[in-house]
């Protein structure tokens, strides 16, 4: 049976330290590394998107991956992902949180790919990519 969106915790993703910039991330020059699907595959269950009706965080990477009613979008931007590029991570709370590239994981994944090509953001580089506009996120109270 299918987890509740509305009722993720998102304390446990990592988000903690800020928004970021996704421009400002490209440009910073990093080493492009590995990491094996452990290391990203709890991804899958966080539901990132939106649903095609426009509802917010109700849709997780797994929810595509799976065809669930209202993925459609999201299905296509997958099929767009660009895979040449590597995912961007930020170790935070003991885990890697992809910070540019769940859309290239899911790719990926489906191809059955159990590595894939990262660019790892160290902590004394985050201030580069911070962005001043908070993070945001849901409140479902």
């Amino acid at each position: 049976m299918k987890k509740d969106p509305k009722k993720f915790d998102w304390n446990t993703v990592g988000l903690d330290f800020g928004n970021w910039e996704e421009e400002k991330l490209w440009a910073v020059d990093l080493p492009v590394t590995t990491l094996s699907i452990a290391d990203l595959e709890w991804h899958l269950d966080c539901p990132f998107w939106e649903h095609d009706n426009g509802e917010r965080y109700t849709v997780t990477p797994r929810d595509v991956l799976e065809k669930e009613e209202g993925t459609s979008k999201e299905q296509e931007s997958v099929v767009q992902a660009d895979t040449t590029y590597p995912i961007d991570v930020y170790f935070n709370k003991d885990k890697y949180l992809i910070l540019d590239g769940i859309h290239r994981l899911v790719k990926l994944y489906q191809s059955g790919a159990t590595t894939f090509d990262v660019r790892v953001i160290p902590e004394d580089k985050l201030p580069l990519i911070l962005s001043e506009e908070p993070i945001e996120l849901p409140n479902w109270e």
